[in-house]
């Protein structure tokens, strides 16, 4: 599915002075549902429209120097609505879930009779390939070879999905890829990544207009 680009020619900047801001996508119906979303590609609600422009609002106020975005239509109209003008990166989209595309985890666990969770027991294949918490990974892995020299010059924006992010973020903490399962992300939130004292850190998490009463579903 992916192209590996080369590497750039010099290594990740230490300490770069500028924040990582990672707005989830607003509300689908499919979230709503605690559908795993994957690669397919289905519109925000007119609550998931309203929650991209409040993302907007939290946002105003940073200096972009890059704005990226997930092809998928979801994403590219959060950004659209947040008011941000955002190159597609390929490697931005959501896991492929594979065979569990479109499925709850309350479905997927009554029928294997124990309590799955996709960075546990991982996605089988289905119209899709599917891939590993790893592969997810790797693609995240790239985008942060892109994203810490642009955060030398000013901040930078990522617009993409809930499992993604929550991978990429452990890949920037230099976590295990599993240590997103520990980080719920909701619809139309935005959270702030940046250095602290030399140390890769998160500076604001899962922030909207609301506090969350329960987990995100998805």
């Amino acid at each position: 599915m992916f192209t590996n680009e080369p590497l750039p020619s010099h290594p990740a900047p230490d300490n770069p002075s500028g924040k990582l801001i990672l707005l989830r996508h607003g509300e689908t119906e499919w979230s709503k549902a605690g559908k795993h979303t994957g690669l397919t590609d289905i519109p925000l609600t007119a609550r998931g429209e309203e929650l991209a422009r409040g993302a907007g609002r939290l946002v105003a106020d940073y200096d972009f120097s890059l704005v990226l975005t997930s092809p998928l239509q979801r994403a590219r109209r959060t950004a659209e609505l947040a008011g941000l003008h955002a190159e597609v990166d390929p490697f931005l989209v959501e896991w492929d879930y594979g065979g569990y595309e479109g499925r709850t985890t309350r479905d997927i666990r009554s029928e294997l009779g124990y309590n799955w969770s996709a960075f546990t027991h991982g996605v089988i294949r289905g119209e899709t390939p599917g891939e590993t918490v790893e592969e997810v990974a790797a693609r995240a892995s790239r985008v942060l070879t892109r994203v810490l020299p642009a955060m030398v010059e000013g901040d930078v924006a990522l617009i993409a999905h809930g499992h993604f992010l929550r991978i990429l973020t452990a890949v920037y903490l230099r976590m295990a890829p599993r240590f997103g399962a520990q980080i719920t992300l909701d619809a139309g939130s935005v959270s702030v990544l940046s250095f602290y004292r030399e140390q890769p850190a998160i500076l604001s998490w899962n922030y909207g207009d609301e506090l969350p009463l329960v987990p995100s579903e998805s």
